[in-house]
């Protein structure tokens, strides 16, 4: 196992960003940098053994503080949208930036996308571990209380990535992490041949602008059932109200729980490179997107413009909205409890 870091240029207010990259014996390269946390490549090899990058991504720092679009980024305070980027809490209403319309979207403004985050890498016995904190403080786009986040990529000799979120406050405060990774099993082209699965028999439906009505559907009989793999092409052109609003996949699916153990939520192969992707999470939804949004504008690595399409996102979370939602699981954090969720990446070759 071997792990590295380097300078990765210096941001606007001229502090420097590094990269890490967390190597395993087994083919696994995954590089991060400490500004929004963000997953800058993950590397894995082929059924060949050929190593290629599965993530979209940029390459200089600079990209990332000019064109976001949320590639690999750690996602933060409250991942997801929230409607009118409002919410009630012990009575008070708190009114977030409205950076997606008139919703608040992924933690707002300046959300964890866009903080320079400490960083400690290190080897614990046999798992490199990049470890992230942050202190976000009260009124920090308009959330309350003081949040202490702390966060661990891991990567092990069995060729996962590891994901472990936590944090604190010391006021009653609302918390949603995830990670906004784009992935092409393929390293080229389109997704729309990945196969996928997800282990949700629901999902939870949203409006024109992608706010969940409340409702919890039956994926049965909809282009939203992937309990048995199947194309992602095979149902994202179907006459459906849901995929009309996005031009794909842009919904929450309610995983199969099995009380707080990380459980399965999602496994995707991509069957002309033989790498497959298993995801596993404690926590109960899962955001599939189909890269819709993606429109050429973006150039990534290697002068690469990412058509429509071109990476898939599975964000593990709680709910869209969930703070105006009294039957979706609860984001709220107390002072004094601790916020714990993990996700798992695990890579594999057929």
């Amino acid at each position: 196992m071997n792990l590295t870091s380097k300078s990765f240029g210096a941001t606007p207010d001229g502090i420097t960003a590094n990269l890490y990259t967390l190597s395993s014996d087994r083919g696994l390269d995954v590089s991060i940098t400490n500004y929004g946390g963000a997953i800058t490549s993950i590397k894995t090899p082929d059924r060949k053994g050929d190593v290629g990058d599965v993530l979209l991504g940029y390459e200089t720092l600079d990209e990332y503080v000019r064109h976001p679009r949320y590639l690999g980024a750690l996602i933060g305070r409250h991942a997801n949208r929230i409607a009118l980027g409002r919410f009630k809490l012990n009575g008070q209403t708190y009114q977030l930036a409205q950076n997606n319309g008139e919703n608040h979207l992924h933690g707002g403004d300046k959300g964890f996308h866009k903080v320079l985050w400490d960083a400690e890498a290190k080897q614990e016995n046999e798992e490199l571990v990049l470890q992230l904190s942050y202190l976000s403080c009260d009124g920090e786009e308009k959330y309350p209380g003081n949040l202490s986040v702390i966060v661990k990529y891991v990567v092990t000799n069995s060729n996962e990535l590891r994901i472990e979120y936590g944090a604190t406050t010391d006021k009653d405060t609302i918390v949603n992490l995830t990670n906004h990774s784009y992935f092409n099993l393929a390293c080229t082209g389109d997704i729309l041949n990945h196969e996928l699965m997800i282990n949700a028999g629901s999902f939870t439906p949203v409006t024109s602008d992608l706010i969940p009505t409340g409702e919890i559907r039956s994926v049965e009989n909809t282009p939203f059932d992937f309990r048995q793999s199947k194309a992602i092409a095979a149902d994202i052109h179907k006459p459906y109200d849901q995929l009309s609003f996005t031009g794909g996949y842009d919904h929450n699916f309610v995983i199969k729980m099995t009380g707080r153990s990380v459980k399965l939520a999602a496994r995707v192969r991509e069957p002309r490179s033989g790498r497959s992707l298993e995801i596993l999470t404690t926590q109960p939804g899962i955001q599939f997107y189909s890269g819709n949004f993606l429109d050429g504008s973006l150039s990534g690595k290697g002068g690469v413009y990412y058509q429509k399409y071109a990476g898939f996102c599975l964000e593990t979370q709680h709910f869209p909205d969930a703070p105006n939602h009294e039957n979706f699981p609860s984001t709220v954090l107390r002072a004094g409890e601790t916020y714990n969720e993990v996700a798992v990446f695990k890579f594999s070759t057929e």
